[in-house]
């Protein structure tokens, strides 16, 4: 089973960092920056810190666990971080320079459940669990 760890990144702007997939053939859609935990890193907490400095060049501070997904091939666990600066063009991890595997473009959304219905953010459990926790208050309470 491979253990993934995603961070729903707040910024102070009030918005979410997610990426947005863009591959031939399939409809442009969003994911949530992260990746699976190394037999180097020390924690799942470890992991999520080294994926966001892979992927946007960003250090963010864990706030707390927001969600975990099972699959039969996948354990997924989602956490609120917060982040104050980053540099997508700074970027190293692998997959963005494998090719075949279409375009990462990082975007801010706005934290409202209408800027979030507009993408298509998948897995759509998770989109499901956010824009519940939008709808609560909680994601601008943890920023």
């Amino acid at each position: 089973m491979q253990h993934r760890v995603r961070a729903v990144l707040l910024t102070p702007n009030d918005t979410m960092l997610l990426i947005k997939r863009i591959r031939p053939g399939i409809d442009p859609y969003w994911v949530i920056v992260g990746g699976k935990i190394e037999p180097t890193d020390a924690s799942p907490e470890e992991a999520l810190l080294r994926e966001v400095r892979e992927e946007i060049a960003g250090e963010a501070q864990v706030v707390s666990h927001l969600h975990t997904i099972e699959t039969g091939t996948d354990h997924e666990d989602f956490y609120l971080a917060a982040i104050e600066k980053w540099s997508f063009a700074d970027r190293t991890g692998p997959e963005f320079s494998q090719e075949g595997r279409g375009e990462y473009l990082l975007e801010e959304i706005p934290l409202t459940t209408e800027a979030l219905d507009a993408i298509d953010l998948l897995p759509q459990e998770i989109a499901t669990v956010l824009r519940e926790a939008i709808e609560r208050g909680d994601l601008l309470a943890a920023r």
